[in-house]
């Protein structure tokens, strides 16, 4: 679970700024649960150039509450997670600032955007949230307002979600939030499972990743992986912490990504059953696969160019899928070549497509 936040404060010396608007999007991994954006009132006055790049002046913010006045619904809507933000050392310092002031200790660990983005999207010009978002075609309102900045910071978080394929963000989260303790575990994990089609993943105490998992459903999935009694089945079930999955939104996705990721990870509980490959030429060298998103107008695209697999992905605005350049950096890129060219020319001999874009 994620906190992904933006704060805009006063300006002027180091620790010594005031929050004047924060904006907190509690983000499960797939979608937004819960929110806070607010107005502050800092106490003191806001630097002139601040005034200029955010909008937000002193007369603004007289009637806003103070921070210790929205402080107990930041520690609520922040408790148990991880913070994400463009440039968190930043918004996380700020944060500890203010509660310092108020005598209460407040720690959370964190993930930086502007970190992962330079990891997971090497070769960006520019890692500005406003020109990365920009150069991968992800919409932005109200720039440097803190609801603008943390919603786009939420669509750039979830396509760094999907292009880590080693899936360290996952992990890291997990071994930092240990949830030994938590009583019927097992019931837990599967009233917290959705109906939907997707890749699941069975996270140990440490976070690693110990068995795959995928299906049209994956509620019924992973209640059939608890119920068998199959020694390695029983291995699982004494060994899982979490269960984290992702949905695909068609069954191509589902199967790449998880043959794709068996090959990455190689969870310990996972059959190692080597894939027998058929790879064989596509009709066309270069063209584009379009299928179901994972929601209303979102597509799942797959890039060919010289009849090989160059990534998969998802986008909901045509021109990012008519900019190759654009499409390139959205994509989860595809090491394995002739698996995942196994896999897509397998599908298509069997199944239609929504649409297949020639380039």
């Amino acid at each position: 679970m994620y906190a992904i936040l933006d704060i805009e404060t006063t300006g002027g010396k180091f620790n010594e700024e005031g929050i004047t608007e924060i904006a907190i999007y509690k983000f499960d991994g797939h979608s937004t649960i819960d929110q806070f954006v607010s107005l502050v009132n800092p106490e003191k006055p806001i630097q002139e150039f601040v005034v200029k790049l955010t909008g937000i002046n002193n007369k603004m913010l007289r009637n806003a509450p103070k921070f210790y006045e929205v402080a107990k619904r930041i520690v609520e809507i922040t408790k148990d997670v991880t913070l994400v933000a463009h440039n968190a050392e930043f918004d996380t310092r700020i944060l500890k600032t203010e509660f310092d002031r108020l005598g209460f200790d407040y720690k959370r660990n964190s993930i930086c955007t502007i970190e992962l983005s330079r990891k997971l999207i090497p070769d960006e010009k520019s890692y500005s949230l406003g020109k990365l978002c920009k150069s991968l075609g992800i919409p932005m309102s109200d720039r440097h307002r803190a609801s603008g900045d943390a919603l786009a910071t939420v669509q750039l978080f979830k396509l760094l979600l999907n292009k880590d394929i080693n899936k360290d963000i996952t992990q890291n989260s997990i071994k930092y939030f240990d949830n030994r303790n938590i009583k019927n575990k097992i019931n837990a994990i599967l009233d917290s499972i959705p109906v939907k089609m997707g890749v699941y993943y069975i996270h140990n105490h440490e976070g690693r990743v110990i068995f795959i998992g995928r299906g049209n459903n994956l509620k019924s999935e992973v209640t059939k992986l608890f119920l068998k009694q199959s020694k390695r089945a029983l291995k699982v079930q004494e060994r899982v912490d979490k269960v984290t999955y992702q949905f695909s939104g068609n069954e191509l996705f589902n199967r790449l990504k998880y043959h794709i990721e068996l090959e990455t990870l190689k969870p310990k509980y996972n059959f190692k059953k080597k894939k027998k490959l058929t790879v064989q030429q596509f009709s066309h060298p270069d063209f584009i696969i379009q299928l179901n998103g994972r929601e209303v107008e979102e597509n799942g695209l797959i890039l060919i160019e010289n009849n090989e697999v160059v990534g998969y992905g998802y986008t909901n605005l045509a021109f990012q899928e008519s900019k190759i350049s654009i499409l390139k950096s959205i994509l989860t890129p595809i090491e394995n070549k002739d698996l995942a060219k196994s896999i897509v020319k397998n599908y298509l001999n069997n199944n239609s497509v929504s649409k297949i874009i020639r380039l």
